[in-house]
């Protein structure tokens, strides 16, 4: 097409939303915050061992290459003009380590994706060095709990039990950085100068990160033995970090960087203290907007950056809730147990009963985060029947991922003091509008869904265009562009909700201590004996038959 042919919008951002299973490439008008194009490639999961969850940095670098690169020829078949595109932002899951080597550029491992379990050995032996043996002991600067969950501790996994990890760091050659560090540093040069950066809300995830000082902590790296010098320098949520060096969009400024979570709060636009909103996707994530000052929780939620706009800009800070397993269930359905064919048959098989017929199903499959914090925990399913068949099954996952957010809301309503009046939600799940009726009924109230899906990128672009040197996209109040929603009201009664709700609440106690991790060697093993019966019963066993052997002795 001529250039003279091409159509002029007034200026575009890009967005790059790398997600747990997918990574996508938006483009929005800055003016109108109108979605124009997308691409999307998903993402493979490795499961190399029970409990672990593996991708390949390479993989996930690609992806983003080949998104940007198909949405930009079908902006270019559309008649729009690339240079239009001022500025791209990055969203990112959260807490995905990566290792790399800043000559070679090469990954050091496999990227530890957040809710990988093999580094449960690891926080136990953390939490025994505590006082009291707290969970809870550096929680006055990380606002987090020690977990698998955070990134600190699979870095100290790959420098205990990855010989390549371990070289690479003792001779200065290491970068660590969540995956938003690993794109910045490859788009911006790799090793030819690439910028090793990370936001304020990616740094909160790695219990590294000191909530108030808002920079790494030397105290808190002497803790988990981790050296300062491989780690990325903290930015703001919204500023110019370096600009893209290969492709289409050569000379493009990256300028906004959140991740997922505090993406789509801001997407939703929840910028004043009170508001919250909750993402439905591989896991399901509630945001409480706090205010410029951080909130820490007594009833099992985390403190956690939400964004800050611009360098001379205040944080803002947020209560979270964080669920492991939401959209995962469906896929396990589909993948494990094969009752379905697509994720979107879930809904037809669910709607074909309307009820799960008093079967529950606690979705523990990676222990249980907010607001129990209970590693021990494994998926169960229980009421079961004669009467209970696939249908009821489907039913009983989707009302899973309800009461989990009914369990977090509460938790929320107790540290905020003010009850949730409405409930903003976002994610693929959302798609889903049994599901979301079923979360207005068991939450007793409202739940609204906006009309453009895509905040989790909008946040991103948003932050991007509003950078200092871009600003082409506005972020004060008047200039916020009006969002037509879905609602979704109760339709049953309280007390038939409390019912369910406490129901299930009896599965979830049922699922806890299943497991536990006592390691067998340095490699993170498990021992066959960690299980207590079992231990019991083999020790039992090589008695008795060291006993017969010893009585046939006698004999003879």
């Amino acid at each position: 097409m001529a250039a003279s042919d091409r159509i002029m919008l007034g200026p575009l951002v890009g967005a790059i939303d790398q997600g747990t299973s997918s990574t996508r490439f938006l483009v929005f008008n800055a003016k109108t915050a109108e979605l124009l194009s997308h691409h999307q490639v998903e993402i493979k999961q490795k499961f190399p061992k029970e409990g672990w969850v593996e991708q390949d940095p390479k993989q996930i670098l690609q992806s983003v290459y080949e998104c940007m690169e198909r949405t930009c020829e079908k902006l270019s078949q559309l008649g729009i003009d690339l240079s239009n595109i001022k500025a791209i932002g990055v969203s990112n899951q959260r807490e995905t380590t990566v290792v790399w080597d800043k000559i070679t550029g090469e990954p050091l491992y496999n990227a530890i994706v957040w809710l990988d379990l093999r580094t449960q050995s690891t926080v136990e032996r953390l939490i025994n060095r505590t006082p009291g043996k707290n969970k809870n002991h550096l929680k006055h600067k990380t606002g987090l709990p020690i977990s698998t969950y955070f990134s600190a501790v699979k870095l100290r996994w790959l420098m205990d039990n990855v010989d390549e990890v371990r070289s690479a760091v003792h001779s200065g050659r290491a970068m660590f950085g969540t995956i938003d560090s690993w794109l910045i540093w490859s788009l911006t040069g790799a090793k030819n100068g690439g910028v090793h950066c990370t936001d304020v809300t990616n740094a909160s995830r790695t219990m590294l990160f000191n909530v108030h000082t808002l920079d790494w902590d030397p105290e808190l790296c002497q803790f988990f033995d981790i050296p300062m010098e491989i780690l990325p320098k903290v930015r703001s949520s919204s500023e110019i970090y370096g600009l893209i060096k290969s492709g289409s969009l050569t000379g493009v400024p990256i300028s906004g960087c959140l991740g997922d979570q505090s993406a789509a709060l801001v997407g939703q636009m929840c910028f004043k203290d009170g508001l919250a909103k909750n993402t439905y996707g591989t896991g399901c994530f509630l945001l409480y907007n706090t205010g410029q000052k951080p909130v820490m929780s007594e009833h099992g939620l985390l403190t956690t950056v939400a964004y800050k706009l611009g360098r001379d800009k205040p944080a803002c800070y947020a209560l979270e809730g964080s669920v492991a397993i939401a959209g995962a269930v469906v896929c396990w359905l589909k993948d494990n147990l094969g009752i379905i064919q697509s994720p979107e048959e879930v809904e037809k098989l669910a709607a074909s009963v309307g009820t799960s017929y008093g079967c529950y199903f606690v979705p523990a499959f990676s222990g249980l985060y907010a607001p129990y914090w209970e590693p021990s925990a494994r998926g169960i399913i229980c009421g079961l029947t004669q009467f209970t068949n696939r249908s009821h099954i489907a039913f009983a996952a989707l009302e899973a991922v309800c009461f989990q957010t009914r369990e977090i809301l509460d938790a929320m309503n107790k540290d905020s003091g003010i009850p949730l009046k409405q409930l903003q939600v976002d994610g693929g799940m959302t798609n889903n509008k049994l599901l979301m009726q079923l979360q207005a009924d068991i939450l007793c109230i409202p739940v609204v869904k906006p009309s453009m899906p895509e905040t989790t990128a909008l946040g991103a672009a948003m932050a991007a265009g509003a950078a200092e040197g871009v600003r082409v996209w506005s972020l004060e109040p008047e200039d916020l562009t009006a969002v037509t929603c879905e609602r979704f009201e109760p339709q049953i009664n309280p007390e038939e909700s409390e019912f369910r709700y406490a129901r299930w609440k009896k599965a979830v106690a049922k699922s806890m201590n299943w497991e536990t991790t006592e390691p067998l060697n340095g490699n993170g093993e498990t021992s066959i004996f960690s299980s207590l019966p079992l231990g019991f019963y083999l020790l039992g066993s090589m008695f008795m038959l060291i006993g017969a052997k010893y009585i046939s002795g006698l004999k003879k």
